[in-house]
């Protein structure tokens, strides 16, 4: 059983994790309209990505006799602007979410709820890849700019991302 505290912190973050996939997938919509088909792709894989994170807490909650309270999710923005200012926004989001994941972490460990602590390790380590993924991605984009034959090289990488995995249910 989770604490009121606990039950609070993770249910906000099941809306966070909402607003991340609805962001990649505003983004996804964003790079097809520039032609980027690659760009596309990733953010599209993040979505699904995202909607798995989501699928974890939710089913967490549920596990540990928890209820859930979903909240409204908050518009993302229409417009990203370069290929790089995309990956930079991409890379501030993550680095927020990173933070969100670490107060979680500090709540479970404050209510001595080792359980959640357990848990939300998995998402610790998961932070880690998605900001060493974006600055992957981030590095040559740079080093490329905005346009031309390695941004198009690029595009055609991204293209190859897979769909996630399915996770393991909680519990």
């Amino acid at each position: 059983m989770i604490s009121e505290k606990i039950q609070e912190a993770l249910n906000e973050q099941v809306n966070k994790e909402f607003y991340s996939a609805y962001l990649y997938l505003a983004m996804s919509a964003y790079c097809d309209t520039i032609g980027l088909p690659g760009f596309s792709n990733w953010m599209r894989q993040q979505y699904e990505e995202e909607s798995l994170h989501v699928t974890k807490l939710y089913d967490y909650i549920l596990a540990q006799g928890g209820k859930i309270h979903l909240q409204q999710i908050d518009e993302p923005p229409k417009e990203y602007g370069t290929p790089v200012e995309i990956f930079e926004q991409t890379l501030a989001h993550e680095q927020f979410v990173t933070g969100c994941i670490n107060e979680l972490m500090g709540i479970a460990i404050e209510e001595r709820d080792y359980a959640t602590q357990t848990f939300l390790q998995w998402y610790v380590s998961e932070q880690v890849e998605e900001e060493s993924n974006v600055n992957d991605i981030l590095a040559p984009l740079r080093m490329v700019g905005k346009e031309g034959g390695g941004l198009m090289m690029i595009d055609q990488q991204l293209a190859k991302r897979l769909p996630p995995a399915p996770l393991a249910p909680a519990g």
